[in-house]
């Protein structure tokens, strides 16, 4: 699903990713791009590639957590085109309702992976 507004996602998204400790913004591959020590962490989709989804593609701990994400909430986790293989799972942010409690949480795992040892603690 496509959020209606993509530019207020984009805001609160960013809002989240740079309220981390060291952490910045780019654009990567023609989308905003949120990295700390220069790693990802976090990214920005708006229907890429036509795929029909406004979403967070974030880092997790592997295919077991890609798995038990999907499995936990098919219609919230999705595969990220490109990145699945990696590690990575696309969290929506169309929904008017999105939780955003669960999206900070789901941010600050990701950061936590990327983040070095010193600031990944928090």
């Amino acid at each position: 699903m496509l959020a209606a507004d993509p530019d207020a996602v984009l805001v609160r998204l960013r809002a989240v990713c740079l309220a981390l400790p060291e952490t910045d913004e780019i654009i990567s591959h023609g989308i905003p791009a949120f990295r700390v020590a220069g790693k990802m962490f976090a990214y920005f989709r708006h229907n890429h590639h036509g795929d029909g989804l406004t979403c967070a593609c974030l880092k997790t701990a592997g295919r077991d957590a890609q798995e038990m994400l999907l499995e936990a909430d098919p219609e919230l986790f999705t595969r990220p085109a490109y990145l699945w293989p990696s590690g990575w799972i696309a969290m929506s942010l169309a929904a008017p309702d999105t939780d955003w409690d669960h999206v900070e949480g789901r941010v600050l795992a990701s950061y936590r992976l990327a983040a070095p040892k010193r600031l990944a603690a928090i």
